[in-house]
């Protein structure tokens, strides 16, 4: 992307890339793990692109906040001090998210009220992000956290079906809104920015960029873990272009500090998010069932 930038003019300076790889870098398959249910995928794969974005979200915000403070100069650049800072910020927002996720699971254990229990889980949003901010740990890997022991212990052991029911259908709604008014704001920027044609160029070479920097980054480690774990010819193609960017990435764009070089990342930003929201969100049911269906023949002919 800094190559990129340099040919066309832009010149966006080499830290500030890394914040632009950093903000792109969490993936949203809400979409896509509809389609894969529809597709009835190996629960495998569906568990591994759930996995991904769960913590994805969470450590791709401690290291855009690292790499944000280098870019702007607040914060000399240690590269043991960043892994310290990574540790501190993404290890003790684990550690605050079981503390959460375990008092909650015991406050729903304790009761059997729908509307108190989702109420709880609003609490622990609100009030375990704030503390996380506090202690200067990682708000979105102690929510992860916390929510997978709300989503996993909580619902098997202290949630009754029309708890589950509730607590699933408000947090689907507060998740449709939020994106929502994220998408909203940041083309409201968008409009009132000076776009150049530059720009728009380096969103489309950061589209290239982003699903060449998916392809390596998902394929080498499923290359490697091949003889352990086989997920079979759909993981590669659903893993890449299901891979879309969304909202995380959208909100760490607006909160970029004032200057040139944010017009050209959020520029990049809504481009790459546009592009995988209609084109990849678009086609990935079809790009599921055409390879589904090329199996099926090759199992006929190597069973005959």
């Amino acid at each position: 992307f800094h190559f990129l930038t340099l040919a066309l003019g832009v010149e966006v300076p080499l830290e500030w890339c890394f914040v632009f790889g950093a903000l792109i870098s969490p993936t949203d398959p809400v979409a896509v793990m509809g389609v894969m249910k529809r597709a009835t995928m190996p629960e495998t794969l569906q568990a591994t692109v759930a996995g991904e974005s769960l913590f994805n979200d969470g450590v791709g915000v401690v290291v855009f906040s690292i790499l944000l403070a280098i870019a702007m100069g607040t914060e000399p650049f240690s590269l043991s001090g960043a892994a310290l800072d990574f540790i501190h910020e993404a290890g003790g927002g684990a550690l605050l998210g079981l503390l959460a996720g375990w008092i909650a699971y015991r406050m729903m254990r304790s009761i059997d009220e729908y509307t108190i229990e989702v109420l709880i889980s609003l609490a622990v949003v609100m009030g375990g992000y704030s503390l996380a901010m506090s202690l200067h740990v990682s708000g979105p890997v102690a929510m992860a956290v916390a929510g997978l022991i709300i989503g996993n212990q909580g619902v098997a052991f202290a949630m009754s079906d029309v708890t589950q029911d509730y607590l699933i259908k408000f947090w689907a709604l507060v998740d449709e809104v939020l994106n929502a008014v994220l998408f909203l704001l940041i083309g409201l920027e968008v409009i009132i920015l000076a776009i150049e044609a530059r720009y728009v160029l380096a969103g489309l070479g950061a589209i290239l960029i982003a699903l060449a920097a998916r392809i390596i980054a998902v394929g080498l480690p499923l290359r490697a873990m091949r003889g352990m774990i086989d997920m079979g010819p759909l993981a590669l193609p659903t893993l890449v272009w299901g891979g879309l960017r969304g909202g995380i990435s959208v909100a760490l764009a607006l909160s970029l500090p004032e200057s040139e070089i944010r017009s050209e990342l959020l520029v990049a930003t809504y481009a790459v998010v546009l592009f995988a929201v209609i084109v990849q969100g678009g086609t990935i049911g079809n790009l599921i069932e055409r390879i589904k269906a090329r199996q099926i023949p090759e199992k006929g002919a190597s069973e005959t």
